[in-house]
């Protein structure tokens, strides 16, 4: 079975005044839609806007950069349907479910708010691509319905039915006017915890001196997770240390995301064969299908990604060369069997990966 494994780039799907989106299609990367997970990247200038909307399938946010992001969620919820308002800075981790109402402002002066979104699409219409219903706009729903049924469902007349529908032209992205600007919203960040988590005030699972860290995000310790079946790591690997190899030992597929820096990636697949040696950098996404084994080492600049597995389950990624690696794991007898090797060389390689991570420092 051949597979295109190679980590891609996004192409813009949507570029205005207010900000851009930029998306993996599965019609170019047929990956996405095998795997059934997608990828996209909002970008909002100043004062940029995303419009009220929805999507079919649930997705995990990680804003790259940006200090002063608005967000907002709003799902019907019994007899009650409210907006729960959330600020968003670098770091922070903002799961998405499906058919949930969003909309996301860049309330800063200066800087962009850069947010990737990783999920799974295996209820989407087009599997590997996220689709998006508008609410407003020139491709909102309101204005896809006659002025007639406008009317009748908001007890209007005509005029008051079409400026409902048509008066914002505007598609997916728009800047706000400064008296806009002022309305927008305030952050309750009373309710921020069960919503948002933030990476650079989370302790890390784990961090190795020269190495780096690894953080994850499951429905353990961010239940809000669970609502939408995806967990999610953030791995900074210092300069020229590595992703110690790991695979899902369940059915779950793995999206990376690097958000800084570079590297050097393999991965193996079936019958142990390597069906994947390059070199990836910042911006581009990565599928690793359920099973296969992947593994990176960081370049000069060191390397930073954000990724998710399609279950919100913890402790469901294995690794080979550490304390807690299925080989170290294996009694000496059988590791010697199954290498080969001397009693001697087991005892050697033992000692090594008692004192190794997941996340692996330079070579000395």
């Amino acid at each position: 079975m051949e597979m295109d494994l190679s980590p891609k780039s996004a192409k813009p799907m949507f570029e205005g005044e207010g900000g851009s989106y930029y998306s993996w299609s599965s019609s170019e990367i047929p990956l996405l839609g095998e795997a059934k997970v997608g990828a996209g990247l909002l970008v909002l200038k100043p004062a940029g806007f995303a419009l009220p909307h929805y999507a079919d399938c649930s997705k995990v946010g990680y804003v790259l950069h940006g200090e002063h992001g608005v967000a907002a969620l709003v799902s019907p919820n019994g007899d009650k349907t409210e907006e729960i308002v959330l600020g968003l800075r670098t770091g922070d981790i903002i799961p998405v479910p499906s058919g949930s109402t969003s909309w996301w402002y860049n309330h800063g002066n200066s800087d962009d708010l850069i947010i990737v979104f990783l999920g799974e699409t295996a209820k989407a219409y087009v599997p590997g691509q996220f689709t998006y219903f508008f609410l407003t706009g020139a491709l909102g729903i309101l204005g896809g319905f006659s002025s007639e049924f406008i009317s009748r469902a908001y007890n209007i007349n005509e005029k008051e039915a079409n400026m409902l529908a048509k008066n914002q032209t505007g598609a997916l992205i728009v800047k706000l006017d400064p008296e806009e600007r002022k309305s927008i919203p305030k952050p309750d960040q009373n309710i921020v915890d069960k919503w948002v988590r933030n990476n650079t005030k989370h302790l890390p699972d784990i961090h190795v001196e020269k190495a780096g860290t690894f953080t994850s995000f499951t429905g353990k310790n961010f239940p809000f997770l669970d609502e939408i079946g995806l967990s999610c790591s953030i791995v900074k690997l210092e300069a020229d240390a590595m992703l110690s190899p790991i695979f899902t030992t369940d059915y779950s597929v793995q999206v990376f995301y690097v958000a800084k820096g570079s590297g050097k990636v393999q991965i193996t697949g079936l019958n142990s064969k390597l069906v994947l040696d390059s070199k990836i950098v910042a911006g581009q996404v990565l599928v690793v299908p359920r099973f296969f084994t992947v593994a990176m080492i960081a370049e000069d600049e060191g390397m930073e990604y954000f990724s998710i597995k399609t279950t919100s389950r913890p402790s469901d990624v294995a690794d080979f060369a550490g304390k807690q690696s299925v080989l170290n794991a294996l009694a000496p007898s059988i590791l010697q069997s199954s290498l080969n090797v001397s009693p001697e060389f087991v005892k050697f390689m033992k000692g090594k990966m008692a004192n190794t991570h997941i996340v692996i420092p330079p070579m000395n």
